[in-house]
């Protein structure tokens, strides 16, 4: 189907489902959705917001309906699975996918989670990711005010560094978490001696003043690495 066609054909059902993507939880809107549409009011849905519109065809079970740049899928037996999968085929990325949700009233909640999820996609990707695995970073993400206090609390020492300094210690945190906190693992990684990821990472304390051996202060600094990702893929970062 060519694209104007395919745009033309979902335009009801952009205009049935727009209030409830919006917030409506009215009764008598949600009826009106499901018999225009031919869906049911309860059942298992996900919302996926994308950075431009994209022909994705149903299939497995799953049944979709778009209003511009935002999708509702019924699931069939895969769940998200088979939704994201389809998605990425189509190249429909940046995307970010809702949890499922019980029914045509929560399309609203829906809509919200799955744009906190696309948030956390870097520019020029065709990532699709759910909220789910993003959690942590969506949280930084739908708060730039917080986000960018977060970032100069923690990081405001390392943004002062020249670029590749900040970079060597910002790159070995980022490792070691990968590694799940083993020096010996991470000094494999980076082919260099444990001594050297050590150092680094004693460095890298002595500046954000937080140890990664307290929880407390780990999260912080986990979450503030998470701001200086989204920071730089959008421009922000110092540099």
């Amino acid at each position: 189907m060519r694209r104007d066609a395919w745009a033309a054909a979902q335009q009801p059902a952009g205009a049935l489902l727009g209030p409830l993507l919006a917030g409506s939880t009215q009764p008598h809107q949600v009826r009106r959705a499901a018999q225009g549409l031919g869906l049911p009011e309860r059942g298992r849905y996900a919302v996926v917001v994308l950075g431009t519109a994209a022909m994705v065809p149903d299939r497995d079970g799953a049944r979709w309906c778009w209003c511009g740049e935002v999708g509702v899928v019924l699931l069939g037996r895969e769940g998200l699975d088979g939704p994201v999968g389809s998605l990425g085929e189509a190249g429909a990325g940046p995307g970010g996918v809702s949890p499922v949700v019980g029914g045509l009233a929560e399309l609203g909640l829906a809509r919200r989670l799955a744009g906190a999820a696309l948030l956390t996609c870097g520019p020029g990707t065709r990532e699709i990711v759910t909220l789910d695995e993003r959690l942590p970073t969506a949280l930084v993400a739908s708060r730039p005010e917080l986000s960018a206090r977060l970032l100069a609390e923690v990081f405001g020492p390392l943004l002062v560094l020249e670029p590749a300094e900040r970079a060597l210690l910002v790159g070995t945190l980022e490792v070691w978490l990968e590694c799940g906190g083993s020096v010996g693992r991470a000094a494999v990684r980076l082919r260099c001696h444990r001594n050297t990821v050590f150092n680094r990472l004693r460095r890298l304390e002595r500046l954000t003043s937080r140890s990664l051996s307290h929880p407390h202060e780990l999260v912080e600094t986990v979450l503030a690495l998470d701001a200086l990702r989204l920071s730089a893929a959008r421009g922000w970062g110092a540099g």
